[in-house]
């Protein structure tokens, strides 16, 4: 059916099925004065009020369509927002009617007079259809959306009973739900459209070094969608498996370990590597001081603090005793989660300028290697609540930031340039790995992995 035919005939369908106990009446005023039996009069208003009823329902369960194969959850979402249309100009209609309709049913200009019984049953019936509408429409995007972070859900609760700002954040909520089907519509025709184009299959595997404070965890994934996104694309894809509070020495060790029983399990004779944060020290400590350089294609960095971090010297200058004791917090914690030589106090002390600067003389560049870096930004403070503090230090410090490591802090080899966004928030440190998976307007984060590991494939690694 053509979508605005399907729309003008909702347009008609719903004020009709919302005055279903009206309609009804006047039916069956109309049927008595064409002196129609009262058995038939009955049946004729049950197959009417079928016949009413079942588009209702039948929108209720599926109340939006898309050519496009989309996900299941993004079906319903967009199911949400039509529903939630729906019970507005529902309500809209039911306004007219009972302004317009009403008072002339009263005077008696229909085909019988209506009664105060009648048109308050009506009215509630009416009442009750809207309301179904809309708390169809806000559960299946309350419970679906992305897009709507928990703050957003809060306020939704929180507004639901006050007057116009209830229907401001309605309309705000559904813009972000279009939002985030028309993003997911797009990547979906992307990906039918690179159907076994292999855009990411790499001549070498790729090797996903993760940063400080996080394991490869096979439920909860470092690097969010965007392996599965490389994969669909091509792309073999490994993990560092290195320790969470590892110094760079030892992580260096593990990637190490790592290299090689890759390229015994695929027999190639190198890997891509890409890092993110402290995980590209880990990997050039490797590459350099453990000789790796023969087995390393190329090494990605991706919000890598090379240069350090101003603010974790200022850290470090707090009382050793108190530093000592978190650094032990911190130690037996990852201790129980996985890592069998945590070393809190040494790891992050190796954020610090001068360990970087001194690092950087023992870990050069390895002729053969191909290194480059990319970096994200951040654009104001309350752009991530978490690292609101960290960024305005950085920013006094040392200038653009994300939240954690300086744009000139991470450029190390060819600086492939900055991500941010066109919307005020920019793109933070843990937004670069997909951790929150969210998508951002103007940025579209699996995406960008794509076209890093594409371009590597292009380069010959």
């Amino acid at each position: 059916m053509n979508k605005w035919l399907r729309r003008g005939l909702l347009a008609i369908y719903l004020p009709v099925a919302q005055n279903l106990v009206l309609a009804l009446q006047q039916l069956k005023i109309w049927l008595r004065m064409q002196q129609v039996p009262m058995v038939i009069i009955w049946q004729i208003l049950m197959v009417a009020a079928v016949l009413l009823l079942i588009p209702g329902l039948y929108l209720h369960a599926a109340p939006a369509r898309d050519k496009v194969k989309t996900a299941l959850r993004l079906r319903i979402m967009l199911g949400g927002r039509s529903l939630i249309y729906c019970g507005l100009y529902g309500m809209a209609a039911q306004m007219a009617v009972f302004f317009g309709l009403y008072p002339r049913l009263w005077a008696g200009e229909g085909p019988g007079p209506a009664t105060v019984p009648g048109l308050l049953f009506n009215g509630i019936w009416a009442l009750l259809a809207v309301f179904l509408y809309l708390a169809n429409g806000v559960v299946r995007i309350f419970c679906t959306s992305r897009r709507l972070s928990i703050v957003r859900r809060v306020v939704m609760v929180l507004t639901m009973w006050i007057p116009l700002v209830n229907l401001a954040v309605l309309l705000y909520a559904c813009r972000l739900v279009y939002e985030e089907y028309d993003f997911e519509r797009g990547k979906t025709l992307l990906r039918e459209l690179r159907t076994d184009t292999h855009l990411c299959a790499t001549r070498y595997p790729l090797l996903l070094v993760h940063g400080i404070g996080f394991r490869d965890l096979r439920y909860f994934n470092y690097w969010g969608r965007i392996p599965r996104e490389l994969m669909r694309n091509g792309a073999v894809i490994y993990y560092g498996n290195q320790e969470a509070l590892g110094t760079v020495a030892s992580n260096g060790e593990n990637i190490r370990h790592r290299i090689f029983q890759i390229l015994e399990e695929t027999g190639c004779q190198k890997v891509n590597i890409l890092a993110h944060s402290k995980g590209g020290l880990d990997a050039r400590y490797a590459i350099s001081k453990l000789e790796m350089a023969p087995y390393v294609a190329s090494l990605t960095t991706i919000n890598t603090p090379h240069g350090g971090c101003r603010f974790v010297d200022r850290a470090c200058k707090l009382p050793e005793g108190l530093y000592r004791f978190v650094a032990a917090c911190f130690d037996r914690s990852f201790r129980k989660l996985g890592d069998k030589n945590p070393d809190f106090y040494t790891a992050t002390h190796q954020f610090s300028t001068w360990e970087t600067a001194r690092l950087n003389e023992e870990m050069p560049d390895k002729p053969g290697v191909y290194y480059q870096s990319y970096m994200s930004k951040m654009k104001h403070a309350w752009s991530h609540f978490l690292l609101c503090i960290p960024y305005c230090m950085i920013r006094h410090l040392e200038g653009e930031n994300d939240g954690l490591v300086s744009v000139s802090s991470a450029r190390w080899g060819e600086f492939q340039g900055i991500f941010s966004n066109s919307h005020s928030r920019g793109i933070s440190h843990g937004d670069m790995i997909d951790l929150t998976r969210e998508d951002y307007r103007g940025f579209d984060v699996t995406e960008t992995y794509v076209q890093i590991v594409s371009e590597l494939k292009r380069k010959g690694f």
